[in-house]
């Protein structure tokens, strides 16, 4: 693989409205195209290895940050409803030579849901749904949102307290020794560490939520378009996931019998960031044969 090929390229698109979204791009620039979304409160940063190994194998991946998280632009009304999500990454993958393949964990596999399925079918080769489901945990729901907006708005005195917040969040994960990687995840500003998203995001109170996220029987109709349209889908679980359970898992599949499954061990609701090489394989596997 040429240095040109394995280099990440950044990037811009215009989401909704004209609000700037940030992105990185490897691999062949002629390549059939992955978008990688994200989930709420993460980076394009999480997807790193993933998408460097999709890149090393001839796909055109790109990580997007979503609007209000990481390099992009916050949305000037602090709006953060799923359908403007939506609405972004329509916009960029009509910006692409080609229809994209979408991974989406969490908050990127709803608006994964909700472009595909409502607001414009069609527009994905494939899709893969990581560690999220419309009928979700409420117990993990609630505990994805009580870390988000613990510190949100007072931030962190230091990236070791950074570190303890997300050990205490993660306690099956390992805890690094070097926290420069978590660099990626906060901004620093007058002696503090604050997460990298719109804090009107992560339950501000002055920000429009995703709230389409609790409408299960409405994202339930965006999967049985997607299917009806003969979209490849693949679900893809961390077995000790607290947002999706085992239970749950087996209602969606048993609903939608022509979705893939795959329930990854040792992994939780971050399914990439805890086995990134199982988490790669399955994905390489899927697109190779539905590609």
């Amino acid at each position: 693989m040429t240095g040109s090929v394995a280099a990440m390229i950044p990037m811009t698109f215009d989401g909704a409205g004209g609000l700037r979204l940030a992105a990185d791009g490897r691999g062949p620039s002629g390549a059939r195209p992955v978008l990688l979304l994200h989930g709420g409160g993460q980076t394009r940063h999480s997807w790193g290895g993933t998408a460097t190994a999709l890149a090393a194998r001839g796909w055109r991946s790109i990580t997007v940050d979503l609007r209000g998280h990481g390099d992009s632009e916050w949305s000037p009304e602090g709006d953060y409803q799923l359908v403007r999500f939506a609405e972004d990454i329509d916009a960029v993958a009509g910006a692409l030579p080609e229809r994209p393949f979408l991974i989406g964990a969490s908050l990127g596999g709803l608006t994964s849901m909700l472009l595909a399925g409502e607001l414009n079918p069609g527009v994905a080769a494939g899709i893969v749904l990581v560690d999220i489901i419309p009928e979700m945990e409420s117990s993990g729901a609630m505990r994805i949102s009580e870390f988000m907006t613990a510190k949100s708005r007072d931030g962190f005195a230091s990236l070791e307290e950074v570190a303890e917040a997300v050990a205490a969040y993660n306690p099956h994960r390992p805890r690094p020794g070097d926290l420069t990687g978590l660099r990626k995840n906060v901004r620093e500003r007058d002696g503090r560490w604050y997460w990298h998203w719109d804090p009107a995001f992560g339950g501000g109170g002055e920000g429009i939520s995703p709230h389409e996220v609790t409408d299960t029987d409405r994202l339930h109709r965006a999967i049985d378009r997607i299917v009806a349209d003969g979209v490849p889908l693949m679900l893809v679980r961390g077995r000790v996931s607290d947002l999706v359970s085992a239970e749950g898992a087996e209602r969606f599949c048993r609903r939608f019998p022509s979705v893939e499954f795959v329930d990854v061990s040792d992994a939780g609701h971050m399914v990439a960031g805890d086995r990134n090489d199982a988490f790669t394989d399955a994905v390489v596997d899927f697109l190779s044969r539905v590609g």
